[in-house]
Parts: C-alpha cells; structure tokens; sequence
C-alpha cells in the first residue's frame, strides 16, 4: 500500500516536473524568436539605408524603404485641380488632356487629408486655375484652406489674365503668394512662346496685378521659364522694379506624352536648351537677391504633385506616372507612389518663408 501510495506521488511529481520543463523550453523558443527577429529588422534597416551604396537600383531602393514603413511627409503640395486653359505655351508640361475637375467638396475632403497628414502648404495650379468657374472654385477652396484648415501658406500659380479686382476683394486676404507666369518683358517673344490672348498685353496686365496683390497684402512672386526665345532676354531692370519676394526661374522641361512623344498636345523640343544656356542666363541675373534657380536635375523629383483626381504624379521617368487617388486610398497609400525626392525639396529651397504673415512686407 505504501509502495502504492510513493508511486502514485511519484508519478504527479514527474508530471509535474515535465509541465514546467516544457513552459520553460516554450520560453526559451519564444526568446529566441524575438532575439532573432530584432537581429533581422536592425539588418534589414541597414540594408535599406545602404541600398544604393550597394548598388540598388532607385525603385529597388523605395521598395526597402516602404517595407520599412518610412513614408513622405507632404509638407508642401501642388494640386493641379485643373488641366484647361486659355493660353497655348509651346513648352507647358501639364496639358488639357481631360476637362475633369473634382467636386468643391470632394476636393475639400481631400484637402482636409493633406492636412491631417502633414500638409503645411498648398499651391493652386493648372492649366490656368482661375478659368473654372470664373475663380470662384478656387476662391473657395484658398478661403477653405486659410479659414477652415488654418495652413499657414497658401498660394496660386497663374498666367493672371483672367484675374479680376473683385477676386482680391472676396478672397485676397485668405491668399499668401500670388505667382504670376512671366517670361518674357518683350510681347513678341511672349507671343511666340504662346503667352498671350488676343490684345491683351501679358506685361500690361502683370505691373496692375503687381498694385493689387500691394493693395490687398498678397505677396507677389514671378515664375519664368527659360527657352530658345528668352535665354538671352535681360530682365534685370523690369524684376528689380517689380519687387517680387521670389523670382522661380525653371529650365524648359520635357514630360513625354505632355509637351513630347506621340500622345503630347505640345512639342516642347523645339524651346529646349542646354544646361550652359541656363546658367548663362543665371549669371546674367546673379545681382537679383530674389532669384530661386530650378534646373531640371532640381525640379523632376523634387514636387509633391497631385491633378485633377487627387493623384500623385511620379515624374521620375520623364513621364506623369499617376498613383492611387488619395480619396480612394488615403494620403499615406498614394504618395509611396509619387516619386518625391524630400532631400532634392529641401536642397532647392522648397521649405521657405511662405506665409504672409511671416514675411513682414512693406506693403
């Protein structure tokens, strides 16, 4: 009976013995695990930052560096809400390929995702984005973005000649930069390059949209694209005289299937010119303290672009490859596949004083 009685608690005690064995063998296999797994990420995350030193390719670089959930911060975007227009510049690079535009609260909803994931400023562009409802969407939109939103830099990019006082009257005090497409002092030139309408005089009307962005506090800024027909223009007076607070002066740019190849609306080669013309230009202009040079090389990679749908355009390859819409797939989705070049943004000078309040100008 004893004998009987020792076995049996023999028996419970082995049992019991072999239960903790196995806890502890589950233990030990689970640390390894996660001992094994941290060697693995921090491997793979120095794999990634050292991709290209290795030889990666560019997307196979992106690839590792989306695996690793890093993701773009859309500071500062260009939505091109529009692709229509009522010029005809040979070398444009966002061409009247639909008549699309989004709903006014579609496209605020989705304005409201940027900001919600980083967005600090916006930029209205086209096509020509005071042609669609005679500026009014896009007043709404700037009075949305300033108001409702409170981003603290908004601002429009424009050839200015559908512009309007009662404009800046509605919305000019929800507007912090107003670019106005110039380039060229000379009516000629700008006819040939396709800057005009009828006998509307381009540098006419930029001097008066000049008094109005002073009189309603916008800040005034000139963007130029250099070509064939103005590299060797000298615009130092008529810049200095204007007093922008920023003169972008871009480089022609080819987009195949926008302004080249066989799908194109333009044919931009012929306004092409060579990387020594361009700094030919800019050193005719060095003495202008406002002057932001964009090379090519600078420009391509180095713009977070949305159209007309909310889709981010990857211009990496020459081309406008779009993503998925934001509306549809959410800001973080769509802009793995916008191609931007954050480290390009900021050494061209993208992150700059951009709000009005910030700059302090003598009106």
């Amino acid at each position: 009976m004893w004998l009987l009685t020792l076995t049996g608690f023999s028996e419970k005690l082995l049992y019991v013995f072999s239960l903790q064995l196995t806890s502890l063998w589950k233990i030990l296999i689970h640390l390894y695990s996660s001992i094994g797994a941290l060697l693995w990420s921090s491997g793979s995350k120095r794999s990634s930052q050292h991709g290209e030193k290795r030889g990666a390719t560019r997307e196979e670089a992106a690839g590792e560096e989306d695996a690793s959930g890093l993701s773009v911060n859309p500071v500062s975007v260009n939505y091109h809400f529009t692709r229509q227009c009522n010029y005809k510049c040979g070398f444009c690079f966002h061409t009247a390929k639909t008549s699309f535009v989004l709903p006014l609260e579609e496209a605020k909803r989705g304005l409201l995702m940027l900001k919600e994931a980083g967005m600090e400023k916006i930029n209205f562009s086209g096509g020509e984005p005071f042609l669609h409802d005679r500026g009014e969407f896009l007043g709404k939109l700037v009075k949305f973005c300033k108001k409702e939103l409170k981003l603290p830099s908004v601002s429009i990019v424009s050839n200015g000649s559908l512009i309007r006082e009662k404009w800046f009257k509605d919305y000019g005090e929800y507007l912090d930069i107003l670019a106005i497409s110039c380039d060229s002092f000379d009516e000629q030139i700008n006819a040939l390059i396709g800057r005009g309408q009828r006998k509307k005089n381009h540098v006419e009307n930029l001097w008066k949209l000049r008094r109005w962005c002073a009189d309603y506090r916008v800040a005034f800024k000139i963007n130029s694209v250099i070509n064939k027909f103005n590299m060797e223009e000298d615009m130092n007076e008529q810049i200095q005289s204007l007093n922008p607070v920023r003169w972008k002066v871009f480089q022609c740019l080819i987009i195949e299937g926008e302004n080249a190849g066989e799908d194109a609306l333009r044919e931009a080669e012929r306004f092409v010119i060579s990387d020594e013309d361009f700094e030919k230009f800019l050193d005719r202009h060095k003495g202008i303290s406002c002057l932001v040079p964009e090379s090519n090389n600078k420009m391509k990679d180095s713009y977070l672009i949305l159209d007309e749908y909310m889709r981010f355009l990857d211009c990496t390859r020459g081309r406008k490859d779009p993503s998925k819409s934001i509306l549809d797939v959410g800001v973080e989705e769509a802009i793995k596949f916008s191609g931007f070049d954050e480290k390009m943004f900021l050494r061209r000078g993208g992150k700059y004083v951009w709000s009005k309040a910030d700059l302090k100008l003598d009106w």
